[in-house]
């Protein structure tokens, strides 16, 4: 067995990993803030935890996972001001704050299945858990790392010795770097809201009552109190996305260890970030995509799923329609591997892994979840590998991680295709030949409108119900 190895951001380096508990790992990942869909920027980091957890699972640990849902508190700027993302969320839609909640989690769950992304043992939400973090903050204030403003409960960080540790910043140079406060009533400007006030000139649709006052938790006390609920602490694994390094995980980790005493997590791991054509993702650039808007161009899910794999999480991912494009032709062929062993009665059950192969895909996974790694080593095998059952019992067994769901890959029946839909592949495949690929792009949408999907293989364009 290769040695699982993983890149810790608190030290900046591979760390060999040791559960807490034998072969027991409990695996926190930050969920969504459910006041708008998740675009696939996000999506990208549900794919790389998702993979952790395969990888983990594969390595015989059994994983407990742990993934909150932020249906409150998440202001429109991290530093505690701005409007709460869901409230902004309802009026905009003309919803209540609760419905809101509910169908965009909804949405992302929907997301999530499309991308075959495991879903996490236990979903807690944060309205569920009020008195939770009340009594957290109760522990802090009782501990005197809290103070009370005007507008709310913060916590001085100046009482935290090592806030900025996972970002590598002390304190000093987080004072240094902040920009002018925005909040004079601050004594630091790190500090974090714990409990905010309900304003007093308008009434909130998410309030409670708390020792301090009427409110809404911060943003950041509801991961604190809901990992330690359901993980204890420390638990082994906390995860998100590189933008939580400098405030999100900082704050966290000063809460919850200023509480109990002891460290949050040992491993804490971030995956980067997605761009678009080379420029940065966001609703002001027009090219924050949805899951929904690759499906109506034509593309499977799981060929974004592929795009993702074939990128280290720990590296930026240029999204282009081209490298989609090129996923969903490799995806693609991988199934018809998957076809062609099946029609020569191949069975898995009786396929033997080589021993050097699964030693080589062992330690790309276990080499901090180098899955780019891995998938070469898969297709060197399936390129040169004759036996049928062997083929698919490679196959299926790395899908384990893959999480591309070949298993489920079936010899198809011939397609009769409308001679409209003919003419549109001839059109599509001239444009791609010609480089033209938003011509491509924009047949293969036509095609899928049809009801067809057309997929791409070495033989040429091949057609598929939908």
């Amino acid at each position: 067995m290769a040695t699982l190895k993983l890149f810790n951001t608190l030290g900046r380096r591979k760390e060999e990993f040791v559960p807490i508990r034998d072969m027991e790992v409990g695996l926190y990942t930050c969920g969504p803030t459910v006041y708008d869909y998740a675009h696939i920027g996000n999506l990208r980091t549900y794919i790389f935890e998702d993979v952790l957890r395969r990888v983990l699972e594969y390595n015989g640990y059994k994983v407990k996972h742990v993934m909150n849902i932020t249906d409150v508190g998440h202001l429109t700027s991290d530093a505690d001001e701005g409007e709460d993302k869901i409230e902004l969320g309802a009026r905009r839609a003309g919803k209540s704050a609760w419905e809101i909640a509910e169908f965009y989690t909804q949405a992302f769950f929907k997301d999530t299945e499309r991308l075959n992304i495991l879903r996490p043992h236990i979903v807690p939400r944060a309205t569920e858990h009020i008195a939770d973090q009340i009594a957290l903050i109760k522990k802090l204030e009782e501990k005197g790392y809290t103070y009370r403003t005007s507008d709310g409960i913060y916590f001085d960080v100046s009482k935290f010795p090592r806030y900025g540790e996972l970002a590598g910043q002390s304190l000093e140079e987080k004072k240094a770097g902040a920009r002018v406060e925005v909040n004079p009533e601050k004594r630091n400007p790190a500090d974090f809201a714990l409990w905010k006030f309900s304003p007093k000139d308008k009434k909130r649709q998410m309030e409670w009552d708390s020792p301090w006052g009427v409110g809404f938790p911060g943003w950041h006390i509801e991961c604190s109190a809901m990992s330690t609920k359901y993980l204890g602490q420390p638990f082994d694994i906390h995860c998100g996305g590189v933008d939580h390094i400098y405030t999100h995980h900082p704050n966290e980790i000063a809460q919850s260890e200023a509480a109990e005493g002891v460290k949050m997590a040992n491993f804490w791991i971030h995956g980067e970030f997605m761009t678009v054509e080379g420029r940065r993702m966001g609703k002001s650039e027009g090219n924050a995509y949805l899951l929904e808007d690759l499906i109506k161009r034509g593309y499977d899910p799981l060929a974004f799923r592929y795009l993702c794999l074939n990128t280290h999480y720990r590296s930026p991912l240029n999204f282009t329609w081209q490298a989609l494009e090129g996923a969903q032709t490799a995806l693609e062929r991988l199934r018809e591997h998957v076809r062609n062993a099946r029609e020569l009665g191949g069975d898995p059950a009786q396929g033997k892994i080589p021993p050097a192969v699964h030693q080589a895909f062992l330690e790309a996974i276990n080499d901090d979840l180098n899955i780019p790694q891995a998938l070469g080593v898969t297709w060197e095998f399936v390129r040169s590998h004759q036996n049928p059952s062997d083929k698919l019992a490679v196959l299926f067994d790395f899908d384990r991680v893959f999480g591309l769901k070949l298993s489920e890959v079936r010899p198809e029946e011939p397609v009769e295709v409308p001679a409209e839909v003919r003419e549109l592949v001839a059109q599509r495949e001239a444009a791609r030949k010609a480089r033209n690929f938003q011509e491509a792009d924009a047949l293969r949408a036509k095609i899928a409108h049809l009801g067809y999907d057309v997929i791409d293989t070495p033989q040429g364009p091949k057609l598929r119900r939908r």
